[in-house]
């Protein structure tokens, strides 16, 4: 039997964030979103960041094509959104068209109106098992501090009740 590492991990709390990234066909630029919880600092000299997608995910496949991305980090107020671009692909096209975002100077990857944002571009990639890991060079941050950040926690969404943030002086 094998390990049971969807219940252990259950036990960890992640935050959660919007990753987006689009496709050029023809002069025409189709944006998608995605949610997910696998963002991981990797770096800070230089900045990297990476993330963890499914490798049949055209997500996935439009991201390795630009090598271009922003992720935008959720605050608690975001739940439905996470919860509108966690579906597949077609079902989240309206959403995508909604959001409230604009295209990220230094990627042209929709960054959401949140917490936290990074445009990033492709560093390196491997596949790991059923997902490819990517990594990305940060090339711009955006930080806006509103409410406590949105979890992910026993498999459903979580909200602080209260977040206090500490600067280092």
């Amino acid at each position: 039997m094998s390990p049971d590492l969807r219940g252990a991990m259950r036990n960890f709390a992640t935050g959660v964030c919007v990753a987006t990234t689009y496709a050029d066909h023809e002069g025409t630029r189709r944006h998608d979103a995605v949610t997910l919880n696998s963002l991981t600092s990797v770096s800070l000299d230089p900045p990297l960041v990476s993330l963890s997608l499914h490798r049949e995910s055209q997500f996935l496949t439009d991201l390795l094509a630009t090598k271009k991305w922003a992720v935008s980090i959720l605050d608690c107020e975001a739940e439905p959104l996470a919860r509108r671009l966690a579906k597949g692909r077609d079902e989240r096209a309206e959403a995508v068209a909604a959001l409230p975002a604009t295209p990220g100077h230094e990627t042209g990857a929709l960054v959401l109106d949140s917490q936290s944002g990074l445009e990033c571009v492709l560093w390196d990639s491997f596949d790991l098992g059923d997902h490819t890991m990517v990594i990305g060079e940060v090339v711009s941050t955006g930080v806006r501090d509103l409410q406590p950040p949105l979890l992910f926690l026993h498999g459903s969404f979580q909200h602080l009740a209260s977040a206090t943030t500490s600067k280092e002086s």
